[in-house]
């Protein structure tokens, strides 16, 4: 697939539209960093994305991600389940998200929709200074203020589709990144952006969008989108994987970033040099993962430029001519010539390197461990999305069970949930999956580790 538009223009076009975003500091060794929001973090990728990229750009620095997502939550749900859901991980630093929801959807093609639109926004705002007070009584976490994805009202898609909603949404986001810079808090305005990334793929496109299907739940791509620019707010553009050059005549290294190259010969119509990088590439997706998904991560690359900013592992080797193949380790990767070498080449597109295939398994890894979460999320919307409204949260008992069965027949998510619920109830059973979760990341942090790589240019 053709990039819809140049990574310049994708940069200046993003630059433009999220100038209200204010640098988000990096997360460091032993952050615990929570996102808390409603479905699209619930049921969404995008917090595991981001992991994932610290996963693989910084192997010998653990970090804990929280998704604290439930699906249909409004800024007053999640008020309400500060303490139990969210405040009970200690999170370091805190992402806040919400306004889909509140912003409410069907009154917008009703009679009244500019007063219906007012009206939800009133009652986000004064949802929100509840949370808002009870965030500025945490002395040890930052809180980073997410302004939401958009509602997409433009694209030429079948489906809901309600009129100037996310003009609505967009008035929360202005007051949540105000409230931002009042606190002091970091903040990023996802929704501007994405508007404009939605704008110009619909004029190739019309039926393009970040949004998924039903104009609201971004598919991968549209959380590989919004982990950009949440890594981009980190100031994580520019920073390589690794970046090596080599001078095949001289048989020296003229460059090396955040990477090692040492033992550089040139035997018969060979040149041979170990290589290790301190990163592994960002393994791109090319599977359309979750429920009502049709796209894949790896096609954010064609709307946004990630490759160019955060996944660069350039060899470049001058003093070649002709054609050469590139082994690493012994595995034919390709054939480059020897004016391509000298202009460098992306090993981070090249899924056939050993250090690919290693970023691979991380990334299989990390998917392992977002099944598991996404069982628990279900309980926690369990908890919180129908038994705290019975006075029943966290009773996990007989009566419980009792009230779920005499309402199912009228609540079509409650009656789908319910085996994982009557599983998860047990203790026993969460503090296994608990723990089953603890193995895979600790398993992550093993094998993402980079180890010194032979690499070979052989002539044709």
């Amino acid at each position: 697939m053709k990039k819809i538009f140049s990574a310049m223009a994708l940069s200046l076009l993003i630059g433009m539209a999220s100038a209200t975003a204010q640098e988000i500091k990096p997360f460091v060794e032993g952050e615990r960093a929570a996102f808390l929001g409603n479905s699209i973090t619930d049921g969404g990728r995008y917090h595991s994305y981001i992991w994932l990229y610290y996963m693989t750009r910084f192997p010998n620095m653990p970090i804990s991600v929280y998704n604290c997502g439930v699906g249909g939550d409004t800024a007053y749900d999640m008020y309400k389940r500060l303490d139990n859901d969210v405040f009970s991980k200690n999170p370091t630093v805190l992402m806040v998200t919400f306004g889909m929801n509140d912003s409410g959807y069907f009154e917008y093609n009703g009679d009244n929709a500019a007063e219906f639109g007012e009206q939800k926004y009133q009652e986000c705002i004064e949802n929100y200074k509840k949370m808002e007070q009870r965030l500025l009584q945490l002395p040890n976490t930052r809180i980073v203020a997410l302004g939401t994805s958009p509602y997409d009202e433009t694209a030429k898609i079948e489906g809901n589709l309600f009129k100037k909603k996310n003009e609505t949404i967009k008035r929360i986001v202005a007051y949540q990144m105000e409230a931002a810079k009042r606190n002091g808090w970091e903040y990023l305005d996802m929704n501007a952006p994405m508007v404009a990334l939605n704008a110009k793929g619909q004029e190739k496109d019309p039926a393009f969008t970040l949004c998924g299907s039903d104009r609201i739940h971004p598919d991968n791509d549209g959380h590989m989108v919004m982990a950009y620019l949440f890594l981009k707010a980190q100031g994580m553009a520019g920073k390589p994987v690794a970046k090596m050059e080599v001078n095949a005549g001289k048989k020296s290294v003229v460059a090396a970033e955040n990477c090692t190259i040492s033992n550089v010969k040139k035997v018969g119509r060979s040149l041979t040099f170990d290589y290790k990088a301190e990163s592994l590439p960002y393994p791109m997706d090319t599977v359309p993962r979750g429920w009502g998904y049709h796209r894949t991560q790896a096609m954010a690359a064609d709307v946004v430029p990630f490759y160019e900013e955060m996944n660069q592992e350039i060899l470049k080797v001058t003093g070649l001519s002709g054609n050469y193949k590139l082994l690493i380790d012994g595995e034919e990767i390709g054939v480059w010539t020897g004016k391509q070498l000298a202009e460098g080449i992306n090993l981070a597109k090249e899924s056939k390197t050993p250090q690919y295939q290693q970023a691979l398994a991380v990334m299989h890894l990390n998917e392992m461990r977002m099944e598991i979460v996404q069982q628990m999320r279900v309980y926690a919307w369990c908890q919180h999305g129908f038994f705290q409204q019975q006075g029943l949260l966290n009773a996990n008992n007989r009566k419980a069970i009792e009230v779920m069965d005499a309402n199912v027949d009228k609540n079509g998510w409650l009656k789908g949930n319910r085996d994982n619920y009557s599983r998860l109830m047990h203790d026993a059973v969460r503090e296994a999956r608990l723990e089953q979760h603890q193995v895979l990341v600790d398993k992550i942090y093993e094998v993402n580790k980079p180890i010194t790589r032979k690499v070979e240019l052989r002539k044709m």
